[in-house]
């Protein structure tokens, strides 16, 4: 079971955004598998892709789109990624476009196509054309939960956020979606995820405030150290709320944290279901010199996989996380002055084992479902946060039999 997630989403409707799924059998039986977004008339669309040198064709197809037009509707299909398949793989992208912009009457560079599941299959383009008509047919704005459904592939649970804000006395609406549980890694964004609003927000202000929240949510959260081909996230604003934002409205913070929170929810609910997970972590480096040198330290301890077995295992064997620390690479890291918490308990103190410290306490910590790592450099006033998860047998069953 995820770490503290369960099956039901609460979600807001956001107008201007209406959607649905359907069972389309591009790879999975008896499940939906294609999801369809439809965004109102003169919606704004921002967007951030993987920088995975081998980036799914429906990357590729998605960037173009969106550098010559405003998105009319995003198509986004499970179960096979549609990613190192090459120029078939980008007909077959292009295709699915041209048939959702036939059935919708838009053109097909108004369509942005996403996928995720199985890497170097063809993607079959019938189902998609089989499909759709039925898709058309029954997009309403209450499908946010339905659509979390289908995207998924190995998640267990769907995955969705909302917040509500008040500017200028109406209320507006942020919703999102996201899927991910394993190959988690951040390298711009996110693995799959989709978020609308119902302010209206111009192109180039909409982009910055992607990139700010995707960095402090999206990019803090790992699993497993790996990063899709397909990573993709999508902010949409609708403008159907009657309020116009920009970073010179004096609420325009409120609406920014909004939305970041909505991104922070979806990232951490990303590693609480990672693949096999049984611990959800929180990394906190505190004191360092700059934020670059507090994330190297968090990533490697992050990565390390004798400690996310420790994690697994409920051993409060603290020289894994030590040496973790040590080998990330700081120069002159001072090592009396570091010291290393679980929760609220001193482990590492004065280059050593805290004098107070019992294996008795630390056991306890490690056998909580949630645990926060604290690791205090002692070299200055920068602090950042990552979240990750342990690594348990589960995991390497699931990958081991992925495509069975």
């Amino acid at each position: 079971m995820p770490v503290g997630l369960d099956d039901r989403l609460h979600l807001l409707p956001v107008a201007g955004v209406r959607l649905d799924a359907a069972a389309a059998g591009i790879r999975y039986r008896g499940r939906d598998d294609l999801v369809l977004i439809r965004f109102a008339r003169d919606t704004e669309a921002a967007a951030v892709f993987t920088r995975n040198a081998f980036c799914a064709a429906p990357v590729l197809v998605a960037r173009e789109h969106l550098a010559v037009t405003h998105p009319r509707a995003l198509l986004i299909n499970a179960g096979n990624a549609n990613a190192g398949t090459g120029e078939e793989g980008l007909a077959a992208a292009r295709a699915t476009c041209v048939a959702a912009a036939r059935v919708l009457e838009f053109s097909p560079e108004e369509i942005l196509p996403f996928s995720t599941g199985v890497i170097g299959e063809p993607l079959p383009v019938a189902p998609f054309e089989a499909a759709l008509p039925r898709l058309v047919e029954g997009l309403h704005e209450e499908g946010w939960e339905r659509a979390a459904r289908a995207i998924m592939t190995t998640d267990t649970v769907p995955k969705g956020a909302s917040r509500c804000v008040t500017v200028e006395g109406r209320d507006i609406n942020v919703t999102g979606i996201a899927k991910g549980s394993g190959m988690i890694h951040p390298d711009m964004a996110t693995m799959l995820a989709f978020l609308a609003t119902d302010a209206r927000v111009a192109r180039e202000h909409l982009q910055m405030l992607l990139l700010e929240v995707t960095e402090r949510s999206f990019n803090r959260v790992t699993v497993d150290g790996d990063t899709s081909t397909n990573d993709a996230c999508v902010l949409a604003a609708t403008g159907r709320s009657g309020v116009t934002l920009d970073p010179s409205h004096p609420e325009w913070s409120h609406f920014a944290t909004a939305v970041e929170a909505v991104c922070v929810q979806l990232a951490q609910a990303m590693a609480r279901d990672g693949e096999g997970a049984t611990k959800f972590i929180t990394i906190r480096v505190e004191g360092g010199s700059d934020p670059r040198e507090c994330l190297q330290v968090a990533w490697t301890v992050a990565h390390s996989p004798l400690v996310k077995t420790a994690f697994f295992a409920s051993d409060p064997n603290w020289g894994r996380i030590l040496a973790a620390v040590g080998r990330a690479g700081l120069q002159e890291l001072d090592i009396s002055r570091v010291e290393i918490w679980l929760d609220d308990l001193c482990i590492v103190r004065d280059g050593g084992r805290d004098p107070a410290y019992t294996e008795e306490e630390g056991q306890m910590v490690m056998e909580q479902e949630e645990i926060v790592v604290t690791i205090r450099l002692g070299r200055g006033t920068a602090a950042e946060t990552v979240w990750t998860t342990d690594l348990s047998h589960e995991y390497v069953r699931i990958n081991a039999e992925y495509r069975t």
